[in-house]
């Protein structure tokens, strides 16, 4: 059973091969099994998952259909789900259970999708590597002295080793794209706006985005499917309408344009990954793809950029966990001042204090213009390269990351050369774009993902030539050795 996609459980389910009870016990004693060596929960939900499947099993006796009616996922541990707990992967929350689901979780019940449990994350959504989780790193089931990526790197690995078909992430930098990439998965970020972000407690607000990780295409649509549309409880939803992402997995690419910047090739990038990359424009080529080289002038500031603007908002939204209303509360404080230091000291970890105090000091008295508004404007730049270049290109196709999955520990000491990690995925969110990952092949026995973007709204087309690609290789069915 475990093997199977989301698509092959909605086709079993519906020809009553197995039950969605069936289906949750077997994974979650899958899951209790193999997960202390992956580390990609931080909490179960026995209770609630064969809840659902049991009301899921009901509604298909009753003559109700749906794709993902009984099929069991997880989210990222940002996700609010009421009266569970909602760490971040944090110190600050790890007593915290939510009074609300946020909207992603209420919209995937209501299609009666199983919530298996609640998967780690680095803190804060903060990191590239799953390593920051006051929980502990996640590991790669690939290969368990690696790490799986992040920030959603619990439901990668999980997804990965085939404990679960699919699960929720949230990408602010190439936090879905980066640990599919990394673990053999497809992974989607979709467009700002197209998924609530109500219950997703925030890290930058204009730049995260939640969104699916699976091990297809296929599967990704269907995942999409329940969690896209307006929510007028977030202001920064966009009302427009949600196709049906499944009907367009089969077009013809016939004719597509794809556009490869020049200034992906650069210093920085394997080789071996650049020739992955390349395969994989053959491979599309062969489908009927055009392909044309492009350029985005500004990408080399993206990284500067961006690692402004993220840690600005971040300073920002994080100044609510104070030790007063909720989350960690240090003991015996001397005044309120001391509550504050010591809650935020106590509470937060390395990695979101340092991003806290650069955003403070970006968005300082004298450094405001000089560092965050220059940021903004370097990012308007980066967003008319888009636009030129979709001009031209119908999509842009390049690798998700560097390198492969580098080991447990190995960048601790520089936090910079683990940022430089997001230089291919930041870009999408600076704009705004969707953007998905799709395996390509392996190096050293490790995965490798290449990325492609897409103007606005096209989450369709991107996944369209995602599918069109998996019918015509084989990467993303491998599985690691020894799940």
């Amino acid at each position: 059973m475990h093997q199977m996609t989301l698509a092959e459980i909605a086709r079993g389910l519906a020809d009553k091969k197995f039950s969605s009870e069936e289906l949750t016990k077997n994974l979650l004693a899958r899951i209790a099994k193999l997960d202390p060596q992956l580390n990609s929960f931080i909490t179960l939900t026995e209770d609630l998952a064969l809840q659902q499947a049991k009301a899921a099993d009901a509604r298909r006796a009753n003559g109700e259909t749906g794709a993902l009616l009984g099929a069991p996922i997880a989210h990222k541990d940002l996700f609010c789900t009421q009266g569970i707990r909602t760490s971040c992967g944090s110190k600050m929350l790890d007593n915290f259970k939510a009074p609300y689901d946020a909207t992603v979780v209420a919209k995937l019940a209501a299609a009666g999708a199983v919530t298996l449990g609640k998967t780690n994350m680095d803190e804060f959504a903060m990191g590239s590597a799953n390593e920051s989780s006051y929980y502990g790193p996640v590991k790669n089931p690939w290969n368990l002295e690696h790490v799986p990526g992040g920030s959603s790197g619990g439901s990668a690995a999980a997804v990965a080793a085939r404990l679960l078909p699919a699960a929720t992430g949230t990408d602010t930098g190439g936090s879905i794209r980066q640990p599919a990439a990394l673990t053999n998965l497809t992974g989607l970020k979709p467009t700002y706006g197209r998924v609530s972000r109500w219950g997703m407690i925030a890290y930058a607000s204009s730049l995260d985005q939640g969104g699916p990780l699976a091990r297809t295409a296929e599967d990704c649509a269907i995942l999409l499917q329940g969690m896209a549309g307006f929510d007028q409880q977030d202001s920064t939803s966009i009302d427009e309408p949600v196709p049906d992402y499944s009907a367009s997995l089969n077009g013809s690419l016939q004719g597509l344009r794809i556009g490869v910047p020049k200034e992906y090739f650069g210093a920085g990038l394997d080789p071996r990954i650049a020739d992955l990359v390349m395969a994989s424009v053959e491979a599309l080529k062969k489908l009927g793809a055009v392909v044309k080289e492009i350029s985005l002038p500004n990408m080399q500031h993206a990284i500067p950029a961006y690692y402004v603007i993220a840690p600005a908002e971040a300073s920002s939204n994080l100044s609510r966990f104070d030790g007063v209303r909720f989350g960690h509360r240090c003991e015996n404080p001397k005044d309120l001042i001391d509550l504050y230091k010591r809650s935020r000291g106590e509470g937060f970890g390395p990695e979101v204090q340092r991003r806290i105090m650069v955003g403070a000091y970006a968005l300082s008295a004298g450094y405001y213009d000089a560092y965050y508004l220059k940021a903004q404007k370097i990012r308007r730049l980066i967003k008319n390269d888009f636009m030129a270049a979709f001009n031209e290109v119908d999509i842009i196709l390049g690798p998700t990351t560097p390198n492969p999955a580098w080991k447990l520990g190995a960048k601790n000491s520089d936090p910079v050369a683990a940022y430089l990690e997001d230089v291919y995925t930041i870009t999408a969110n600076l704009a705004g774009l969707p953007g998905l990952s799709m395996p390509a092949g392996f190096v050293d026995g490790l995965p490798v993902g290449v990325q492609l973007l897409a103007p606005y709204f096209q989450e369709g087309r991107l996944l369209n030539v995602a599918h069109q690609y998996q019918l015509n290789t084989d990467w993303h069915t491998r599985t690691p050795t020894g799940f």
